[in-house]
């Protein structure tokens, strides 16, 4: 996938410009560094949600996932119990699988017992090198690398559920630890 023109005119990656959620989200999210541990927890608990499904689907219920886990604050989440599961389980506007609704749980517990940040524990895992020349096409850009094997070998030694090195790829590129902006994309016109 290339380079696609948006309906304002502007170019981007194209594999956002089906919605405008998906626009939105990569104009104003996607590559940006982010250190804030409560939104880091966020997009990891989103990647729990979005394994085996699209990326897409999971922005368009991300405002109600955001509701009916009190913003994804891992302290409140942490002291999520049975009947919290029974509700999540309940709610439309989310994704309803028990296994990733308690894994999102179970990680939240984990942040909160961690001996250091959120940030400074996920970001350690940044790649390093230098910039990399911008790809031209998604076919450019890996699915996992040896720094998203590592982030996932990691939080899995942890007690992590659901992030593998594919999702922890993914991570990286939505919180900024790495920039994949095509080249010609607005977004990359702009670092």
């Amino acid at each position: 996938m290339q380079i696609s023109t948006g309906p304002d005119g502007l170019r981007r990656c194209g594999w956002c410009t089906s919605t405008a959620v998906y626009m939105a989200y990569h104009d104003d999210e996607w590559g940006r560094p982010l250190h804030d541990d409560g939104q880091l927890f966020e997009h990891l608990a989103l990647e729990v949600f979005q394994a085996g499904l699209s990326w897409s689907t999971i922005l368009h219920k991300r405002d109600t996932f955001r509701a009916c886990f009190d913003g994804f604050d891992p302290q409140v989440i942490a002291g999520y119990d049975d009947e919290d599961v029974s509700r999540l389980l309940a709610t439309d506007g989310i994704v309803r699988n028990r296994a990733k609704i308690e894994a999102t749980i179970s990680n939240a517990r984990l942040v909160c017992d961690l001996p250091q940040s959120l940030d400074a524990l996920l970001w350690s895992y940044q790649p390093t090198g230098g910039r990399r020349r911008r790809p031209r096409s998604t076919s450019e850009v890996p699915a996992r690398t040896a720094e998203s094997t590592a982030m996932a070998k990691d939080l899995k030694r942890r007690g992590f559920r659901f992030i593998g090195p594919v999702g922890a790829y993914a991570f990286m590129q939505a919180v900024g630890m790495v920039d994949d902006h095509l080249l010609g994309c607005h977004r990359a016109a702009r670092e």
